[in-house]
């Protein structure tokens, strides 16, 4: 049964929580940077269920902000409207309510109106541009073209009327309320990359890892996803595919699980780059399979061995035992990354269904879209 969220803080009127927890999952000899988080909802009357996300408003990196400002020669004092109208200085504009990395279509066709060099732009607001402009775009942020084309200028208003407004980040919740109900806990790989010779920084998770200390309050709100929740029946099978930052609602549904004394078995594929210094929550998963909350674990650790090896194979190599759980009833679920991840997945998932089901092509899938209808199969994928 859903639960109704009572409190008065909702997404037009986020709660200001402050982080408790910052903590490095990864080893430091990783070559990524993925964190654990715990946020406090206390006295915010927010309820939150498994399979939830919270919404995060970030700041943009002030270093960033003060660049475009010195680039477009503005001192960052000058008044200018939000995306709601109101008045406010530049640069509390510039690090609160726009987006300053990823340049808007009417940046760049502004930047070709004044700037007989940048006529190339022009051609990114046809609809037939679409992969020129991503092509473009990849790796770029608004100070990128500014600095390409140093003697376009703007007046303050007219520059952010030419930007997009600052959305919030959604992340999978990696706590139960059953076990946590005044905390929320994420799990969020920081973004950092360098490209056309510049560092690149995620804009909230650089905002989280390095920007937000225990005083400073990060606007938060809880987003439902109704259509990413446990079995109603406590004694269905769960069967939970998450490499990676997948790991989070699943943690949650373990929590919940052993809190609620579901009589279910539970199953996780776990993936990541390598098991000594990438293997997030190892400690805890491993216990939680020690005493039988986690009855199968498998993972996947890619670059362990020569031939990479991804959920995906692991589920393969387990092909009977799984199609004997999804013939019991059980639930699959899915979460990660949408581009390739979750479509190996499913290409798996149907592989498994032909090879232990004794199923043709046709017939596999028509039992993949069977449980789809049921909704046995869940996907968070982002």
């Amino acid at each position: 049964m859903s639960s109704l969220i009572t409190s008065s803080y909702s997404r037009k009127n986020p709660f200001p929580s402050l982080l408790r927890t910052n903590r490095r999952l990864t080893r430091e000899d990783s070559s990524k940077e993925t964190r654990h988080y715990e946020v406090s909802i206390a006295g915010s009357g927010l309820i939150y269920e498994v399979g939830d996300s919270l919404g995060v408003f970030p700041q943009n990196d002030p270093l960033l902000v003060q660049e475009i400002l010195e680039r477009l020669g503005f001192s960052g004092e000058e008044l200018v409207p939000d995306p709601s109208g109101e008045m406010k200085p530049l640069r509390e504009a510039l690090l609160r309510y726009y987006a300053v990395t990823e340049p808007s279509k009417q940046l760049l066709a502004a930047i070709a109106e004044k700037d007989a060099t940048a006529s190339h732009f022009a051609i990114f607001s046809t609809p037939e541009a679409k992969e020129h402009l991503e092509k473009y775009l990849w790796g770029r942020e608004v100070i990128d073209p500014l600095l390409e084309h140093p003697q376009v200028h703007f007046t303050p208003e007219e520059f952010v009327k030419l930007l997009r407004k600052l959305q919030p980040r959604l992340y999978s919740i990696a706590s139960s309320p059953k076990v946590y109900p005044e905390e929320i806990h994420l799990t969020v790989a920081t973004v950092q990359y360098e490209s056309l010779g510049r560092q690149r920084l995620g804009v909230c998770s650089t905002f989280l890892a390095n920007r937000v200390s225990e005083e400073v309050p990060v606007s938060v709100f809880i987003h439902s996803a109704k259509h990413f929740r446990l079995p109603e029946d406590p004694s269905r099978h769960v069967i939970m595919v998450g490499p990676g930052t997948g790991i989070a609602p699943f943690r949650a549904f373990l929590q919940e699980r052993r809190a609620t004394g579901a009589t279910g078995k539970h199953w996780l594929f776990f993936g990541e780059q390598r098991r000594e210094t990438d293997f997030l929550y190892r400690e805890e998963l491993e216990a939680m399979h020690h005493e039988k909350t986690l009855h199968r674990f498998h993972t996947a650790f890619s670059r362990d061995q020569e031939q990479k090896i991804y959920v995906q194979h692991r589920m393969l190599e387990e092909a009977k035992e799984l199609y004997s759980w999804l013939e019991e009833g059980a639930y699959f679920y899915v979460c990660g990354d949408a581009s390739r991840m979750a479509k190996d997945v499913e290409q798996a998932l149907q592989k498994t269904i032909e090879l232990a089901g004794g199923r043709s092509p046709e017939e596999a899938l028509t039992y993949v879209e069977a449980m789809k209808k049921e909704k046995r199969y869940r996907k968070d994928v982002y």
